[in-house]
């Protein structure tokens, strides 16, 4: 989660201390966004968060079609399945 006393930065901060910025991102696993000219501009994260919110967003995706197909069913828009079939 974002913290927004901590987790808003220029890019010119990021830029003077890359090091201690990514090792904040590892421990924290907290995004940082980074301004220009005062704008937010970037959004930084570790790798392994960035991962987890991928996996996150695709089963979200997952969920909205499956709520989907089942208010379909419920209009009478899906087909049977037939017996037998074997996909």
């Amino acid at each position: 989660m974002l913290n927004l006393s901590k987790d808003i930065h220029s890019l010119t901060e990021f830029k003077r201390n890359t090091t201690e910025f990514i090792e904040y991102l590892k421990q924290t696993k907290h995004p940082l966004v980074l301004t220009v000219n005062g704008k937010a501009e970037l959004v930084v994260q570790d790798a392994e968060s960035y991962q987890a919110l991928l996996e996150a967003a695709e089963l979200v995706e997952t969920l909205k079609g499956i709520k989907r197909g089942i208010e379909e069913m419920k209009q009478g828009k899906g087909k049977k399945a037939e017996r037998g079939l074997l996909l």
